[in-house]
This record gives C-alpha cells, sequence and structure tokens, in this order.
C-alpha cells in the first residue's frame, strides 16, 4: 500500500544581518499560515545569514514531522535572482545551474513542488502602489518609476526586465497617473537617466523600490542615484504589507489543489 501524502510547505528568503528584515518575513510568513489547512507544517528559511535557520535546517525541520512533498515558495521579487536558480539546482528541481554556484546539493527526501517568485501580477502591484500613493499629489503630471535590482548576467536580465515590465503595466492601470509607470534598475544602472528622461517630459517622478523589505540597496543604493534629481521616494519596500501573506497562501493553496491534490 502507498504511503500516505503528507505536504508541507518551506518558505526561502535570502536572509539578512538585519533582525527587523528577518522579522518582518516570519511576520508574513506567520500570517500566511493562518490562510492555510490547520496543522499544516511550514517552515520558514533563509539563503544565508541567518545561523539556524538556514534551507537544509528548513528541510530537515519539515522532514522531521514526516513531511513527504514539499512545496516551496521562493520569497524573492524577480525570476532574474540567480538565487532562484541555485536554489532550484540544489533542490534537485534542476540538472545543472545556468550560472556557477557554491551552493551544493540539499539532503531532501521529500517530493519538491517549486514556486514562483513574486515577480507581478494584481496583489503585487496593489502592494507597490498601496506603499507609494500618498507621496502623489498631481496625478496629471506624475509618472511611477519602479526601481528594481536587476542583474549583469545574460538570460537573468532579461527575466528581470520581463518580469518589472509587465508589473509596471498593472501599476500604471492601478495608479492613473498621466505618465503611466516605467521601470529602472541598478544592475545595469538606469535610474538616473529614467529619472531625467521623464523630468525633461514634464512630469512629476514617484519612485518606487522594488525590494522585499527595506535594506542598504532602499536606504543607501538607490537615494544615491537619486541624487540631485527632481523626485519623491519614502524608500518603503514592499514588506511589511498583509497583501504579501495572501499572495504566499494563494500560491500554496493553488499548488496543492492542483499538483499534489
Amino acid at each position: 500500500m502507498e504511503n500516505a501524502k503528507k505536504p508541507g510547505v518551506l518558505v526561502i528568503s535570502h536572509g539578512s544581518p538585519d533582525e527587523h528584515w528577518v522579522a518582518l518575513v516570519e511576520a508574513a510568513v506567520a500570517e500566511a499560515a493562518d490562510d492555510l489547512p490547520a496543522g499544516l507544517p511550514l517552515a520558514c528559511a533563509f539563503l544565508e545569514t541567518v545561523e539556524g535557520r538556514l534551507i537544509q535546517d528548513g528541510i530537515d525541520q519539515l522532514e522531521g514531522q514526516g513531511v513527504t512533498d514539499m512545496i516551496v515558495i521562493p520569497l524573492f521579487v524577480s525570476s532574474g535572482s540567480t538565487h532562484i536558480d541555485e536554489i532550484a539546482y540544489a533542490l534537485g528541481v534542476k540538472d545543472a545551474p545556468e550560472k556557477e554556484t557554491d551552493l551544493e546539493r540539499f539532503r531532501v527526501s521529500a517530493r519538491v513542488f517549486f514556486g514562483d517568485p513574486i515577480d507581478d501580477g494584481p496583489l503585487v502591484a496593489e502592494m507597490v502602489w498601496d506603499k507609494v500613493k500618498g507621496l502623489s499629489v498631481r496625478p496629471e503630471r506624475e509618472v511611477l518609476l519602479l526601481v528594481g535590482h536587476g542583474s549583469n548576467h545574460p538570460g537573468f536580465l532579461q527575466r528581470w526586465e520581463r518580469g518589472i515590465a509587465s508589473l509596471a503595466a498593472q501599476c500604471a492601470e492601478l495608479a492613473g497617473l498621466a505618465g503611466g509607470a516605467d521601470y529602472a534598475l541598478l544592475n545595469p544602472d538606469s535610474v538616473s537617466a529614467k529619472v531625467r528622461d521623464w523630468s525633461e517630459r514634464g512630469m512629476d517622478v514617484i519612485v518606487a523600490p522594488l525590494f522585499l523589505s527595506a535594506g542598504y540597496f532602499t536606504k543607501v543604493t538607490i537615494p544615491e542615484r537619486l541624487k540631485g534629481l527632481a523626485h519623491r521616494y519614502s524608500g518603503e519596500a514592499l514588506l511589511p504589507h498583509p497583501l504579501m501573506a495572501r499572495w504566499m497562501s494563494q500560491q500554496i493553496l493553488n499548488i496543492m489543489g492542483s499538483v499534489i491534490g
């Protein structure tokens, strides 16, 4: 007789030495658990920095609870992140990484169902706009500029551009600003050029950082790129936001319903 399936969830994000960064992720994961079946094993793990809470720790925790079917949610902003590639490889989801990695294969016995990163979608667009709509004072002459990390690696850059361009279009529809929405990346750097271009067109630029949680990039890097340019920027990242929990729980339930059964 075939052993009964026992699903479980592993949410993986990057990690940070900033305890507040980690706490915001943990809070969102805990909130997502409220919308999931009672008793569903769930672990929150990090790619690096958070000792005792790394990916192998999360796998061991779930398998220690008898999980046979592991839903992995990569809580990263873009499918253009090289971390998505290396984590998928290390979990055995793909035979080889597209870019060289130091990450070794994890010890995992459960079947792995690898979910999608954040990228775009109605819930994501709503999160982005919620964070910056208070900066809008003259919608008839404003444009929303999404700023993401980007990538210098071929293939990964194209995924970054595809996701953030789609999200910008969704944000434009939601925000209703005269200039719509555009995007810029830190790698390769297009931030200052985009802000100047829109300013020269007579538009006030509202800048929205597309980062999971506030940190060095939102507090230091982006402000440096914006220095001396006319813009409005609050520096607020996606977290905290209640819709992040809903984004996670919806994906988890979809995978449970359509793949695991």
